[in-house]
């Protein structure tokens, strides 16, 4: 993998003055058949405007390069331009571009520029004059991102948690008070519509347009540093929108190929056209992609979309030589005294990188330099607790108790020297399915459909087994005030559909009762280390615990163990637990009577709440 040079590619404007450059690959678009490329450039402010016209300059090929193809380039000085009357042109802020290819009579208009930093609405590039790079607070540079086993992250949508990047920032106070310590961003990449998950890009080296600017992003993400909190964007890269432009220009064009999609992959996973790894401009592409978001935004890592759109474990391209590429670009960056949020008291890097490898979930921490995966091994096991009864359930217990564990993931690997921790996200409710609380009552159908909040309390011990787990917890926004949104498992309104957070629930009885248990949840997580980073022991005992819809782990740490009981029943269920350590155990949830003097090994009798939990932790005799 090689990084391509954005100092020529992408529109840049020359310090002090008002000329900009503009440089961009169109493989196969050569000016010896003819082909010529042209630039349309208008004032943001100006592009509604009937009487006043987009500004055209040519561009010219000046080489072929042998992996990217035909490289065309031009230089525009605003300055010196006549504008046209009444317009903005030339005046500082943000102008929109886009690119026109044409051959003879055919011409192709309105394709993005694969390199813009910058977005205006639908499909148009920008670029910003007299941009002004954003100052980096003092405190950035003594930023390290937390420990993999320490992390608790928190799914959001810009659009959706609360009204773009600016919302999102003023909401950071209340993440971190949360008790959640990374941020998992949806996608930040441009997209056509203005409601859209992200999941369809054009545009891949800066933020929507109707998310905010560049700036607010990198001020979003030095805020959330500021506050312990570290950021990862969610990624997409096995295939594109199809506006974006080595799509877009190709099928205008009628050439029936492109020279960023091939027929590797095909299109098995329904998701539109998949980009080849088997191509330098692709690969090349997407490695320049994640070192400028490092770069540029301070990101602390990536989730990366749809993984076995580009998984390739015979040839080792694709997913496994771009997470290897960007953990030695992380070690080189850290030896020169760059990225030093990544240096890690193991060695490191601590670059956060989590796969959504749902059908080899184990493989692709087990065979790859990625450090996580998303799995659905947890989730579809909390299903099916919830789902089930009689001896269905107790089944689906014992399962769910091996799941949060996570059996059958390694906790380390070696490759090449490089000793990389392991792990993997654990969850019960994400971007991708409806809320849990849903599958305990449902009013009304269709986009409409919403769960019926009055059950939030059935919600509770699947919250406590969750966040005491093994492995990293993750939470989707909206999940702590019991959110109770639907989701089709299909077409547009699944991902063009706005479900905004709703604060209000913040103040009801649902929503305060599970933000209480959560908040109580992470407190123990952060300040007992083992339930981040201890064994996990799940007691599968089926007479004693899981006939009776009953739960039980422990997480022990040098001298120090908890034992986690929850109960998915109706009833009150009394239960008896062997204490391996002995001595004192408070309760922690609600700081009832503990158990005092308890011999080791001795088994306690206990009352597990129905719909609830209890969690006892050993205290110093």
């Amino acid at each position: 993998m090689e990084l391509m040079d954005l100092g020529t590619l992408g529109a840049r404007q020359r310090p002090g003055t008002k000329i900009v450059d503009l440089g961009v690959f169109f493989p196969w678009i050569e000016a010896g058949a003819g082909y010529t490329v042209a630039v349309r450039i208008i004032h943001e402010l100006d592009q509604f405007m009937e009487q006043i016209p987009a500004l055209s300059f040519a561009l010219s090929q000046t080489k072929t390069d042998p992996n990217y193809g035909a490289y065309w380039s031009g230089t525009v000085d605003l300055a010196s331009t006549p504008p046209p009357p009444g317009s903005h042109w030339g005046s500082p802020g943000r102008h929109v571009y886009r690119f026109v290819v044409a051959q003879g009579s055919r011409q192709v208009d309105w394709v993005i520029d694969p390199f813009a930093r910058e977005y205006g609405p639908g499909k148009m590039s920008a670029f910003t004059l007299d941009y002004a790079p954003y100052a980096w607070s003092a405190g950035e540079s003594a930023w390290k991102v937390p420990d993999l086993r320490d992390l608790v992250v928190y799914e959001l949508h810009l659009g959706e948690f609360n009204n773009g990047v600016q919302g999102a920032t003023d909401r950071l106070d209340y993440l971190a008070d949360l008790g959640v310590n990374c941020l998992e961003i949806m996608p930040i990449s441009n997209v056509v519509e203005t409601v859209e998950w992200g999941f369809q890009p054009i545009g891949y080296f800066g933020i929507d347009d109707r998310f905010g600017k560049r700036s607010d992003l990198q001020a979003f993400v030095d805020a959330a540093h500021q506050r312990g909190l570290a950021v990862v964007l969610d990624v997409v890269f096995g295939h594109t929108g199809d506006n974006f432009p080595y799509n877009y220009l190709y099928d205008a064009l009628g050439m029936g190929n492109s020279p960023f999609y091939g027929s590797t992959f095909g299109e098995q996973f329904g998701f539109g056209r998949h980009t080849d790894f088997s191509l330098p401009l692709v690969v090349d592409f997407y490695y320049t992609v994640c070192n400028h978001l490092l770069d540029c935004y301070h990101v602390d890592g990536f989730r990366y979309d749809c993984v076995p759109e580009y998984w390739d474990p015979i040839l080792m391209r694709g997913y496994h030589e771009l997470v290897y590429q960007l953990h030695q670009t992380a070690k080189s960056n850290i030896a020169a005294g760059n990225w030093t949020r990544f240096s890690a008291p193991g060695g490191g890097p601590s670059l956060i990188q989590c796969a959504e490898q749902l059908e080899f979930p184990e493989n692709a921490v087990a065979q790859t330099y990625g450090d996580a995966t998303w799995q659905n091994h947890t989730f579809d096991a909390a299903v099916a607790v919830a789902t089930q009864s009689g001896d269905a359930q107790g089944g689906a217990i014992q399962n769910l108790g091996f799941k949060l564990g996570l059996d059958g993931f390694p906790r380390v690997e070696t490759f090449n020297g490089d000793v990389l921790p392991k792990t993997a996200f654990q969850y019960t409710e994400n971007h991708d399915h409806p809320r849990f609380v849903n599958l305990f009552g449902q009013e009304g159908d269709g986009l409409f459909a919403a769960g019926d909040r009055g059950n939030w309390f059935r919600v509770q011990p699947y919250l406590i087994a969750l966040l005491l787990a093994d492995g990293v917890p993750l939470l989707w926004q909206g999940q702590e005030l019991c959110e109770n949104n639907s989701l089709p498992d299909s077409g547009l309104g699944r991902v063009r559909f706005y479900r905004p957070v709703p604060w209000e629930y913040f103040y009801d009885d649902p929503g305060k009762g599970t933000l209480w248990l959560v908040r109580s949840l992470l407190d123990l997580r952060k300040s007992g280390s083992q339930f981040r980073q201890g064994e996990y022991y799940f007691h599968n005992d089926w007479s004693n615990y899981l006939s009776k819809g009953v739960l039980v782990f422990h997480r022990s740490l040098g001298n120090v163990e908890s034992y986690v009981a929850v109960n998915f029943g109706q009833t009150d269920q009394s239960v008896w637990i062997p204490f391996a350590m002995g001595g004192n155990y408070r309760e922690e949830l609600h700081g009832l009577a503990g158990l005092s003097a308890v011999p080791p090994g001795s088994w306690q009798q206990v009352v597990v709440p129905s719909n609830y939990g209890r969690v006892w932790t050993s205290t110093p005799t």
